[in-house]
């Protein structure tokens, strides 16, 4: 098991993930159509998106969240 201390990470790995794989899927997809190979280039893209989104999650996290605090009334 991972420690309660690492939650936010693993939090913003998987969000990451499984958004970035959405993302890349809907792009490729309107790029190139369904042709042979395309898992192929989805998952090339989305290994790229995902190198990208999970730090921008870690840097952009945090500010949001502040971000949200000041917009929600309590």
């Amino acid at each position: 098991m991972i420690p309660p201390r690492f939650a936010p990470y693993l939090f913003g790995f998987l969000l990451s993930g499984f958004m970035s794989a959405i993302v890349s899927g809907v792009a490729t997809f309107r790029a190139a159509g369904l042709p042979p190979g395309f898992g192929g280039l989805w998952l090339g893209a989305w290994l790229t998106s995902w190198s990208i989104a999970f730090p921008s999650v870690l840097v952009a996290a945090p500010l949001i969240r502040r971000l949200v605090e000041r917009l929600v009334r309590r």
